[in-house]
């Protein structure tokens, strides 16, 4: 079976670089890339909304310039130098919120992995983060979603960051993501734990354990950090080894906004080139 990716794009820069990205990460299995474009009107004014329906011509002129773009995208792929006969595109151009429009594909589609970029044209720069990639990686709790840098690097992630505390309930079905990406890439996974006690309790003891089998079959290490705080420790981590993605599992929808709205977390900042993998606990 061919695997199913989503690919949001408002045609900038940083859209077509997680475009890019996913291709080539997935450049040697069969997939169907759906290529979504939404356009909308955030707005609370009625007459503004109305202008979105079809027929109107704002609406209408909207739709239009959607389909172009995505056309365009189209031919680049299949005409250009990154055709790949395992790959096939699909293009969808919706009205609709972002977040929404999102969450429709992937439960119509049956999507494996949303891939995107972390801001889009109308993102403000002074973000870490813009609102749809923020609001995507919170709330979009049925998909794992790689978020992708403006600068991230083309080639391969050769080593994962997995930070953990060592108190969520892992499950095979979560990490699958993680381990299938890193026997893709036969990169190794860093297992970054920042110690609160002088050792680990016996139920951390356990979860460790756990992994082991769960990374069977996988490079990995176990590795821990004292005194520091935890976005200062990713940070410092991801930059000391150099890193090329980071990987969490979101265990409540404030979890990751804790984190990476931190100004210390420069290893997922503005200036970024590493990728970010978001897993879900769906218990929560």
């Amino acid at each position: 079976m061919k695997r199913r990716l989503l690919i949001p794009t408002d045609f900038s820069v940083n859209a077509t670089r997680a475009l890019n990205y996913a291709i080539e990460l997935y450049k040697d299995e069969p997939c169907i890339f759906y290529l979504l474009n939404v356009f909308f009107i955030d707005s609370n004014n009625i007459e503004d909304l109305m202008n979105m329906e079809p027929g109107n011509g704002f609406y209408e002129a909207s739709k239009a310039e959607s389909i172009s773009g995505l056309e365009n995208v189209m031919n680049e792929l299949v005409f250009g130098s990154k055709g790949n006969p395992k790959h096939s595109f699909q293009t969808i151009s919706i009205c609709n919120h972002p977040l929404d429009a999102i969450k429709s594909v992937v439960e119509e589609k049956d999507i494996d992995l949303i891939i995107m970029g972390t801001r889009g044209q109308s993102n403000s720069g002074s973000k870490i983060y813009g609102s749809t990639a923020l609001s995507v990686m919170e709330k979009v709790r049925n998909c794992p979603v790689i978020v992708v840098p403006k600068l991230a690097k083309s080639n391969l992630p050769k080593e994962i960051v997995f930070p953990t505390n060592y108190k969520t309930q892992f499950k095979g079905c979560n990490l699958k993501y993680l381990t299938d990406i890193a026997k893709r890439c036969n990169a190794s996974i860093k297992i970054l734990h920042i110690m609160e006690g002088a050792e680990l309790t016996e139920k951390q003891l356990i979860k460790q354990n756990q992994l082991e089998d769960y990374f069977d079959g996988v490079q990995y290490s176990f590795h821990f950090l004292r005194n520091i705080s935890i976005p200062a420790a990713i940070n410092c981590f991801v930059e000391s080894r150099e890193s090329d993605m980071v990987a969490f599992i979101n265990r409540k929808h404030s979890f990751f906004a804790s984190i990476i709205n931190q100004p210390l977390v420069k290893g997922i900042a503005n200036d970024s080139r590493v990728p970010i993998l978001v897993m879900h606990d769906l218990r929560n």
